[in-house]
């Protein structure tokens, strides 16, 4: 897989965004923000879309005159508008393709990852009509041109009792009533659209649905000035006697219908159902393969719910105590959600390397890879590297320290180390520094997993990292994975600065108070809730 298409298309994304990262800076970054650029579009063109229909006529003979009469006496605010609702829907295509295939380059839509993809699909046709439908409505040359193409191709189902066609065969068999239909479709299809598109984040904690404020700014601003520059173009009026010779197509939404034209309508039926099935099997082409969910240990667990405020696929959640300890609630993991990212783990105050009584048990933990095993990895990992200026890498598996190296212990997510992991190997001098080498900044494969580690390191979300460990001690990296020689180079010179240092007065065997932290932290689960 190192070299196939995906990784393949997964390093040109990331090398794209970061040529994005020098204009934009990672937060903004729109490679980085696809899906909320997505919504923002949507509400760009539906507020558009509301206050063209104020000057619309659904007539037969008076929608055109009512497009071309806002289009040309009324451009600088109708038109522009009209222009924003053309610009806006086909940038909204692109964004919605680009994202599909970066998520599937990033393979993030197998596993239990399945739902958003597979609701998504549904999101892509609506798109599609409603774009479709609105080009009916204009009723020039190209709407002429949409609107017999597409009625044939629908009266090739069967399904009809009168074939839709007949309605353009002649301008005396085409009604207003068709118009007021085709209003009405334009606008419950967007509605539908929405819903499908809150479905489709419905598996998401925290779902980005609005871009950063200057990343929207940005987007608007230059729809506006293509509005101005370049007014979305209207053909001459449709004549039902006459056949379009000519059209300005919109290759955005209306790529597709030249194929029509040249294809029997039975292909084209076909490769409509084939893709649709193929994307919404495309999850299970092959299955992916997933660690076992995490695991609930409720000798340890009082039921403060940082996990589950943290997990980023909303797939831990509070429910009433079962155990009979003195606390209202416990946390139930459902195992259909959980991507084993191990950032719960991470974020249980009870996860600590520290404890000495009984067995390395937290609160939540991942049964593949618990924090006992994980402890373990660490210490063998400190027996790889010597000398000056040892660094110990805790490193996410999706970023650029992947591969095995001395020192380097490969994580799910960075954030599923407990930030006490990081006191745990300097205060015990098992190395002179800790690199923590997570994915790009932009985008997090786990979504949270940099911004958790950020606020937990900078004492904003608990558990905190704490006050006595040296921070000049400690790197955070965040690169992708064609970014290695950036992590190379950083990590080189993170431990020349150790080399440099004094040694550390601290490397010294915990104080009996700071070893028995973690053993009167698991001993307080069973204290009253007063």
């Amino acid at each position: 897989m190192t070299h196939g298409p995906r990784a393949l298309l997964r390093r040109g994304f990331d090398r794209s965004e970061r040529l994005l990262d020098r204009t934009f800076g990672p937060d903004w970054n729109p490679l980085a923000q696809l899906g909320p650029l997505g919504w923002f579009l949507f509400w760009i063109v539906t507020v558009t879309g509301v206050y063209l229909f104020i000057f619309f006529d659904t007539g037969v003979t008076d929608a055109y005159a009512s497009v071309a009469w806002l289009s040309r006496d009324h451009w600088w605010h109708a038109g522009v508008a009209r222009s924003l609702h053309r610009y806006a829907s086909d940038m909204m295509v692109l964004v919605m393709f680009t994202h599909l295939i970066r998520e599937w380059a990033m393979d993030r839509y197998r596993g239990k990852r399945w739902f958003s993809w597979v609701t998504g699909v549904p999101v892509i046709w609506f798109v599609y009509l409603s774009g479709i439908t609105g080009y009916w409505l204009v009723w020039d040359q190209l709407a002429q041109y949409v609107a017999t193409t597409s009625s044939e191709l629908l009266d090739s189902l069967g399904i009809f009792a009168e074939p839709i066609a007949r309605n353009f065969l002649a301008p005396n068999l085409l009604s207003s009533r068709f118009f007021t239909l085709l209003v009405f479709l334009h606008i419950a299809i967007p509605l539908l659209l929405l819903l499908l598109m809150w479905v489709h984040i419905q598996r998401i904690t925290e779902a980005r649905t609005q871009p950063p404020r200057g990343l929207a700014i940005i987007t608007l601003g230059a729809l506006v000035v293509g509005a101005l520059l370049m007014p979305a173009p209207l053909g001459a009026a449709a004549d039902l006697d006459t056949v379009p010779a000519q059209v300005d197509m919109d290759w955005f939404l209306l790529s597709l219908y030249p194929v029509i034209e040249s294809l029997p309508a039975g292909v084209i039926w076909t490769g409509v159902l084939g893709f649709t099935v193929l994307m919404v099997g495309l999850p299970w082409l092959p299955p992916a393969r997933s660690g076992a969910p995490a695991q609930v240990f409720l000798d340890h667990c009082n039921g403060c719910a940082r996990c589950v405020e943290d997990c980023p696929y909303a797939a831990i959640t509070l429910v009433p105590r079962s155990d009979g300890l003195p606390f209202t609630h416990e946390v139930e993991v459902n195992p259909a959600r959980c991507v084993s990212c191990g950032i719960c783990m991470g974020a249980c105050p009870s996860s600590t390397p520290f404890r000495r009584s009984g067995g390395l048990v937290t609160g939540i933990d991942l049964p593949d890879r618990s924090l006992a095993a994980l402890r373990a990895e660490v210490i063998a990992a400190a027996d790889s590297v010597s000398g000056r200026g040892t660094v110990l890498t805790l490193a996410c598996a999706h970023g650029a320290a992947t591969g095995p190296a001395p020192g380097r212990i490969v994580l799910p997510c960075v954030a599923m180390a407990p930030p006490s992991l990081v006191d745990y190997i300097i205060s015990r001098g098992l190395a002179d520094g800790v690199a923590v080498a997570g994915c790009a900044e932009r985008d997090c494969h786990n979504r949270f997993g940099v911004k958790w580690t950020l606020d937990r390191f900078a004492r904003l979300r608990d558990p905190y990292l704490r006050k006595r460990v040296p921070r000049e001690r400690v790197l955070t990296i965040w690169a992708g994975p064609s970014e290695t020689p950036q992590l190379v180079t950083q990590l080189a010179a993170f431990s020349a600065r150790l080399a440099a240092m004094p040694a550390y007065e601290n490397l010294r065997p915990l104080q009996p108070d700071e070893a028995a932290e973690a053993d009167e932290a698991a001993a307080a689960m069973k204290a009253t809730a007063q």
